[in-house]
């Protein structure tokens, strides 16, 4: 339904001598299978909404080739149109408007009759569940209940592509869930549905694959689960209190223990991140007994110790050397 290839969007700053050029997304290459719920994942200013603005036709690539439900991006713009939806991050609707009147509007933009854009609103109300304010003023609305129905706009004439462009951002964590539970709706009912996000668990549990973005290039891809397994074993975290070592004058710990465990052999890697220390091992219930002895022998002594399975987050810091939490 969506297959990209050598996709590339840059832009020039300043004028003159000055000038820059900067470049959003810098060659990316996709496919999107019909009926599958696709994740862009990555940090702010990653490229993500630049693609997704040019899959949606509303900036033109600077290189590269796109199909959207068989349609040629470049040489058909307005089919592609007639064949998607697209919800931005900034909300579309009206304060002083109704959810139903919204509806209908929208609606009538695609040319269908007044009678037939009532009927579809109508339709997009029960589905949506926003029956209880369809006809109350939007100012009077929750962050929930806007993105809802800022997704029903984007719906309203049934695409067979859906974009949305970091769907639950802002948004309570009882709303991010209802909203997750909306968009596996639609793919249930044969949308295929294309989003970005930042957030590690919704591309966890939402997408059927992701696409881990950074500085305009897919650095990964493939299911959550496939990506998590590439990190083999076990994901230990440790934090410090102060320490006074003299080898770590700051006295956080983390450099101290960063030497003496990096080399060690049950290790795979380790990684200094947000105040404590991250460490890759095969099994954490071999390794923490080990790595306590190492760091106590050396007069260092680790505050809370985490273990767990590898997530999401460590996939990028693999790929980018750094947390996406960061």
């Amino acid at each position: 339904m969506i297959e990209a290839t050598g996709l590339r969007k840059s832009y020039r700053v300043g004028r003159g001598r000055g000038a820059s050029t900067v470049e959003a997304v810098r060659g990316v290459d996709f496919a999107v299978r019909r009926g599958e719920i696709v994740g862009f994942l990555g940090p702010n200013g990653a490229g993500k909404s630049t693609t997704l603005r040019m899959l949606a036709t509303l900036i033109r690539p600077t290189g590269g080739v796109a199909t959207i439900a068989g349609v040629d991006l470049l040489r058909a713009p307005g089919e592609v149109r007639r064949r998607i939806g697209f919800v931005a991050q900034a909300s579309g609707t009206y304060d002083d408007s109704t959810a139903r009147r919204d509806l209908v509007l929208q609606a009538r933009m695609h040319g269908v009759t007044k009678a037939v854009a009532q009927e579809l609103a109508r339709s997009a109300i029960r589905a949506f569940q926003l029956d209880d304010f369809a006809d109350r003023k939007i100012r009077t609305y929750s962050g929930g209940q806007r993105r809802r129905l800022d997704v029903a706009l984007g719906v309203i004439h049934a695409p067979q592509v859906m974009f949305l462009d970091e769907p639950t951002a802002g948004l309570d964590p009882p709303s991010r869930v209802r909203m997750w539970q909306e968009v596996r709706r639609l793919r249930d009912e044969g949308m295929t549905i294309f989003l970005t996000t930042h957030y590690l668990d919704e591309a966890d549990s939402l997408c059927d694959r992701v696409s881990i973005i950074d500085a305009g290039r897919i650095v990964a891809e493939g299911t959550p689960s496939a990506l998590k397994r590439e990190i083999s074993g076990d994901v230990i975290t440790i934090g410090f209190g102060t320490t006074g070592a003299a080898e770590d004058p700051v006295g956080t710990g983390v450099q101290t223990a960063t030497k003496l465990l990096a080399d060690q052999p049950y290790v795979h890697s380790c990684e200094p991140v947000d105040g404590a220390l991250r460490l890759y091992v095969d099994s954490a219930a071999t390794a923490i007994p080990q790595v306590m002895r190492t760091l106590l022998d050396r007069g260092v002594e680790p505050g809370a110790i985490e273990a767990r399975r590898p997530s999401l987050d460590d996939v990028f810091l693999a790929k980018t050397g750094r947390s996406l939490e960061e």
